[in-house]
C-alpha cells in the first residue's frame, strides 16, 4: 500500500495531477478543491490511497489525513466506488459530511451529482457509528428548490459544482425565490 508521497507537481488534468516522483509520473486522483489549489513545479506531499481492481491501480491522493479517512469510509458503503467518493469530496468537504450525518441531512448529501436519497440515506446510516460526532454544531441549511435548479443550470452551463456552489453561496440573503433572479445573482459571482 502507498500511503503517502512526496514530489513535484508536473502536471494538472481536470481530475487529476502528474506528481513526478524521482523522475516517475505518477497520476494521482484528487478532490477537486485540492486540486485547484496546486501549481505545477510546486512540491507537494499527500496522502494517498491505492484502488487495486483486476485491470487497474488507480492512485487517490488528499492533503490530509482526514481526507483520506472520509474516502476510505465512503467506499466502504455498499454501491460506492473510489470514482464516486471522490465526486462526494469534491462536492462537500468532510466537515461538512460530518454535519450532515449528526443532524441526518440527506439533502446536503442530494446536492452531489450521482447521489440519490437512497445512496444519500445508505451513506449516512453507515456513517453514523463510525465518524466522532461533535456536540455544539449547527445544523446545515437545507438547499430550497430554486437555488438547486440554480445550481443545476451553473453545472450546464460548464462551472464545476463546486464553483456553482460557492456561487450560490454569494447570492445575497435578500434576493427574492425567483430562478432567474437567483441565477443572475450567482453569475455576477463569476465576473468579480
Amino acid at each position: 500500500m502507498i500511503a503517502t508521497l512526496s514530489g513535484r507537481v508536473a502536471d494538472l488534468g481536470q481530475d487529476s495531477a502528474v506528481i513526478d516522483i524521482g523522475g516517475v509520473g505518477l497520476q494521482v486522483f484528487m478532490p477537486a478543491p485540492q486540486l485547484d489549489a496546486l501549481a505545477v513545479g510546486e512540491i507537494v506531499s499527500l496522502h494517498t490511497y491505492l484502488a487495486v481492481r483486476e485491470d487497474s491501480l488507480t492512485l487517490y491522493g488528499f492533503a490530509d489525513p482526514e481526507g483520506k479517512q472520509y474516502f476510505s469510509l465512503l467506499i466502504g458503503v455498499n454501491g460506492i466506488g473510489p470514482k464516486l467518493a471522490l465526486t462526494i469530496l469534491s462536492t462537500i468537504n468532510p466537515e461538512t459530511i460530518r454535519r450532515a450525518v449528526q443532524t441526518e441531512a440527506v439533502e446536503v448529501l442530494n446536492r452531489v451529482p450521482g447521489v440519490g436519497k437512497k445512496t444519500a440515506q445508505k451513506i449516512l446510516f453507515h456513517l453514523q457509528d463510525r465518524i466522532e460526532i461533535v456536540d455544539g454544531l449547527e445544523p446545515i441549511a437545507a438547499m430550497d428548490d430554486s437555488d438547486t435548479e440554480v445550481l443545476g443550470a451553473l453545472v450546464a452551463l460548464g462551472y464545476s459544482v463546486v464553483e456553482a456552489q460557492s456561487a450560490l453561496q454569494s447570492i445575497p440573503k435578500d434576493t427574492p425565490d425567483d430562478i432567474e433572479i437567483r441565477l443572475r445573482a450567482a453569475l455576477q459571482y463569476f465576473s468579480t
